[in-house]
């Protein structure tokens, strides 16, 4: 069976990382790099692990999280599913199994708020990760008089954790925003469909989704 440690290790989706990054930072968008696809693999690992999901499906999850940008190597509209098509053809190259493969694509196919959909506890869960993942360190533009929005809104974000409840009832997203650089208004502005995106995530998983900015229940 192929692992999360193969697949991090292949230097042909290293680079595929690399480029897609490179190729997003030329548009001026923010990280896209080996920081955030980890993160995301481990945090969409840590949702189905602490929910009680068998090892293997966890696996899977964390492999999608880690190749689920690579779409934007070819472009950034609809990179979804042109990831999905990569992901397809690369682990197909390196023997994956048919079944698991699929449920890999789909859930690569479906992260994106344009077009996604929870179809499957793994989409669920990396779409929960991929959009929690706000954080000052993801703004390549280093002098703020020159922010957009979007720019205002990550380097606002000192602070996010996303959590599931002890009762398994609740995920949280905790943000603590400084206000100086971005509103809350600001955020929600850019990611409204986002956050209705990892409620529906949430539901396909079970739990409810809220969403705490300074310590204030939004959603």
């Amino acid at each position: 069976m192929l692992t999360y440690e193969e697949i991090t290790k292949s230097e042909a989706i290293k680079t595929y990382i690399i480029r897609a990054d490179e190729s997003l930072g030329a548009l001026g968008y923010t990280e896209h790099s080996f920081a955030h696809v980890m993160h995301v693999a481990e945090m969409a690992g840590y949702i189905l692990e602490t929910l009680g999901y068998d090892e293997r499906t966890v696996e899977l999850a964390k492999i999608a999280g880690y190749l689920h940008d690579i779409g934007n190597l070819v472009n950034r509209k609809d990179h979804s599913q042109s990831g999905a098509v990569m992901a397809w053809s690369i682990l197909n190259d390196m023997g994956c199994d048919p079944a698991e493969m699929a449920t890999i694509v789909t859930a690569i196919g479906n992260h994106d708020e344009g077009t996604g959909v929870p179809v499957n506890a793994v989409a669920a869960a990396m779409i929960l990760a991929d959009k929690a993942d706000v954080r000052r360190s993801r703004v390549r533009n280093q002098d703020p008089s020159t922010f957009d929005i979007h720019d205002r809104v990550n380097y606002s974000v000192k602070k996010s954790t996303l959590k599931i409840n002890e009762d398994k009832t609740l995920v949280k997203l905790k943000l603590t925003v400084d206000t100086k650089f971005g509103s809350v208004m600001d955020y929600f502005e850019i990611f409204m469909q986002r956050m209705l995106l990892c409620r529906k995530a949430a539901e396909k998983l079970g739990l409810q989704f809220k969403l705490i900015i300074n310590e204030q229940q939004l959603i």
